[in-house]
């Protein structure tokens, strides 16, 4: 949230990106970028074409978008990353938003019932919880 509040919405995601990473590091999170996902296909592997923006702590894949919406098409490319790459759950960013929080969705790579995959959204998107 410090990087869109910072840069505010309307830029590349290449700069949303290197922000965020240096965000990430500075938390003391690993963080690799512009990661190769093969994919294995009758028997052969193919390589190239196809690179996670950001990976955290070898167990979070992060996407991020500078679009006007996000669409079933960027969560379905998120859940092919998630599928391809074994990790179990992802961050769908788009900072092309007035505020953030409506701007992330979080997916969970694992069949729930009848082999659908999960969608839920960031936890900031929850109402807080009462304190007791």
């Amino acid at each position: 949230m410090k990087v869109h509040s910072a840069l505010g919405p309307g830029l590349l995601e290449s700069v949303y990106e290197r922000c965020l990473i240096h965000e990430l590091n500075k938390s003391g999170l690993r963080t690799a970028s512009e990661i190769p996902v093969r994919v294995n296909y009758d028997n052969i592997v193919l390589e190239g074409g196809l690179k996670l923006d950001i990976l955290v702590e070898d167990l979070v894949i992060v996407e991020l978008q500078a679009v006007e919406t996000l669409t079933a098409l960027h969560s379905a490319q998120l859940l092919s990353y998630l599928k391809l790459s074994g990790k179990p759950v992802g961050l769908l960013i788009n900072f092309n938003t007035v505020h953030l929080r409506s701007g992330i969705r979080r997916l969970v790579n694992g069949p729930l019932a009848k082999g659908k995959y999960a969608f839920f959204p960031a936890p900031s998107a929850y109402p807080p919880k009462p304190e007791l």
